[in-house]
């Protein structure tokens, strides 16, 4: 009874009952969970070849993912006039090609631009945006979209975007792929590696698609002309958020409102969210039309 007590409190007993010494049995434990040496040299390589082909192809697709994704229709010549003339009014004034319209059969007010350059650029609005704005609100909303296509925000979010898959997938890699994990490498490590890195990764994404954002709201306020018609609006859009809206959330960034925000939890949402908080927003433009500061 004693020496299976032993046996429990120390496993390698085991091995010394077949006439294995310590070392031989501690290299058996050691080859078992570290893979091979060329496995460790490839990962670190392989991982960011595969970050890097999967946000290109994300890069590359990703106004027809978000386009299909919302079941939005190309806006046919004569329906939707006001937005088709408030997007040519617009982009001749910023000397942009013109992009493709789209509509959303949807209640939520909200709306997106996607693409991968100008001259390949999609803006779709929801049939909501249209009951509830009116024409000056409508404009600042374009306006920050097509703002978005001006300031090349998609690139910018596909680059945010590798390097957090890059550092995901690093972080795995040193677990799966980096030196021995039974004897010479601390347990924290491996805690760092599988859950705190990657972790970081996504808040960092988040945090450029919400400075993002801010940087359409600016631009797009001084396109228009009117921050205080584009902040109206997001408050009216606000008070719709509630509306259920069926959007893929790999592509919900992509509009001017969190179209699943009725879905997000509180607590650390903030740190998660993929826009800013509307009231900080509304502040910022406010103050970019008075050229006050409010705290």
């Amino acid at each position: 009874m004693s020496t299976l007590r032993d046996i429990a409190g120390n496993p390698l007993l085991l091995f010394s009952r077949f006439n294995l010494t310590n070392n031989s049995a501690a290299k058996c434990c050691a080859s078992a969970a570290d893979p091979p040496l060329p496995l460790k040299n490839i990962f670190p390589p392989f991982s960011i070849f595969l970050a890097a082909v999967f946000n290109f192809a994300i890069y590359f697709y990703s106004g027809k993912i978000a386009l299909s994704s919302t079941k939005a229709k190309k806006i046919e010549d004569g329906k939707y006039e006001d937005v088709t003339g408030i997007v040519k009014y617009l982009i001749q004034k910023e000397k942009m090609p013109m992009p493709d319209l789209y509509i959303i059969e949807n209640d939520q007010p909200n709306a997106f631009a996607t693409g991968r350059n100008p001259k390949n650029a999609s803006v779709a609005v929801t049939t909501g945006i249209l009951k509830v704005l009116n024409r000056e609100e409508l404009e600042g909303v374009l306006a920050h979209e097509i703002s978005h296509i001006k300031n090349r925000d998609i690139l910018v979010s596909s680059m945010a975007a590798m390097l957090a898959s890059t550092i995901s997938f690093m972080s795995r890699s040193v677990f799966w792929g980096g030196g021995n994990r039974n004897r010479n490498t601390h347990p924290a490590i491996f805690i760092i590696a599988l859950v705190a890195a990657p972790l970081a990764s996504v808040i960092i994404r988040m945090a450029i698609s919400r400075t993002r954002e801010f940087g359409a709201d600016k631009t797009g306020s001084s396109i228009s002309g009117n921050p205080l018609a584009l902040a109206s609006a997001l408050e009216k859009i606000e008070r719709y958020s509630k509306l259920p809206m069926n959007v893929n959330p790999a592509v919900s960034q992509l509009f001017i409102s969190d179209p699943l925000k009725a879905l997000s939890g509180g607590g650390m949402r903030k740190l998660f969210s993929t826009h800013p908080p509307t009231e900080e927003r509304v502040r910022r433009l406010r103050e970019d039309a008075s050229g006050i500061r409010y705290r």
